[in-house]
């Protein structure tokens, strides 16, 4: 699923209040940061990636491969942060970043 413009714009915004809840080192992608990336997108939808990579190009190459593994959509990036989302059809309203927007917010 490709996310239009109008729904980055509105991820941007309720991202841009999040903190990153998960943080990809110098390690790399292991077993358990797939597994904590996942939880973390299926309790929340929309998330703050931190990507504590010294190098550019490490980080764009690392944020592929977490939307590859992830079967998320990136949203942002901006400097060693990056924003990604993956809608959960069945996700607790409580916990998704994105329901609790809208019902403070309205629609976006």
């Amino acid at each position: 699923m490709s996310l239009s413009q109008a729904q980055k714009k509105a991820f941007r915004s309720i991202g841009h209040h999040l903190n990153p809840v998960v943080t990809v080192s110098e390690n790399g992608v292991s077993e358990n940061l797939l597994a904590e990336l996942n939880r973390a997108l299926t309790d929340h939808e929309l998330i703050k990636v931190k990507l504590a990579l010294p190098e550019r190009d490490e980080r764009a190459a690392m944020v592929a491969e977490l939307i590859t593994n992830s079967r998320a959509d990136l949203v942002q990036t901006i400097g060693k942060m990056a924003l990604l989302y993956r809608r959960n059809p069945q996700v607790n309203p409580k916990l998704s970043n994105v329901t609790r927007f809208e019902n403070h917010h309205g629609r976006y």
